[in-house]
């Protein structure tokens, strides 16, 4: 006779955790950098976009990138002396904070550095950002750019929930007096970001900084204080636990 199929129990306790495994993946990965490579630098990022970091990425394709959980990767670097994988290297997990990551590189300080510097993106102003200048949108027909494009008339309901007066007049977007979407200085609100992008206008420099590196000599150098804004704080939420090969 067939035996009876008896519904199995399965403890959730034994099953396993595919977020645990992948920190134990990024662990392994960053403790074969360390001993592949001579450098290892902590990077920072104003206005993050995970875009423009794979851009780095690929023009410094002899390097490995890694950006996600600083407590992930300080643990696999060592939080102490004691635990550390070789001399001084608890000094780069202490320089994770914020929004960074590390990059494993062979190439000589000033070249890493030249590297970086050499690469920098204009991108659009995200709610909290502080706006670097007065943008106001004429009176008349609604028009765009440097080309003065017109905007659909399909848009004209989205221009207005974002608190532009607008109307439709003999199908074209207008506005019956000036509007200002923002002055210099503001802390921009969601909206105001919003139609900053609307209106093509980029305030935010995608940059990345030097925070700090290592050599395998032990030698340990901090370039500058990693202090990031609560707007690109914000940011960090575009990127998971992750190695960027």
């Amino acid at each position: 006779m067939p035996k009876a199929k008896r519904v199995k129990v399965v403890e959730l306790t034994k099953t396993k955790s595919k977020k645990k495994d992948g920190r134990k993946q990024i662990m392994a990965s960053v403790t074969d950098a360390v001993a592949e490579y001579d450098y290892v630098w902590v990077f920072s990022v104003d206005h993050m976009r995970n875009q423009y970091l794979k851009k780095v990425r690929k023009s410094m394709d002899t390097s490995r990138f890694f950006f996600g959980s600083n407590k992930v990767m300080a643990r696999a670097l060592g939080n102490t002396p004691e635990e550390e994988l070789k001399d001084n290297l608890h000094k780069i997990s202490e320089s994770l904070v914020g929004d960074v990551g590390l990059v494993f590189t062979n190439l000589q300080v000033e070249e890493a550095k030249k590297a970086f510097d050499s690469f920098q993106e204009d991108d659009y102003a995200r709610a909290g950002n502080i706006a670097t200048y007065k943008v106001v949108v004429p009176a008349g027909e609604v028009v765009r750019g440097y080309a003065k494009d017109t905007f659909p008339n399909n848009m004209e309901p989205q221009l207005r929930e974002l608190g532009m007066p607008t109307r439709l007049k003999q199908g074209k977007i207008t506005l019956d007096s000036d509007y200002v979407i923002c002055n210099e200085g503001d802390k921009l609100t969601p909206q105001q970001a919003h139609l900053l992008k609307h209106f093509w206008e980029k305030m935010a420099i995608f940059k990345v900084k030097l925070v700090a590196y290592w050599h395998k000599s032990g030698e340990f150098v901090k370039l500058q204080d990693n202090q990031n804004s609560a707007a690109e704080g914000n940011a960090s939420a575009e990127s998971s636990d992750e190695e960027m090969d």
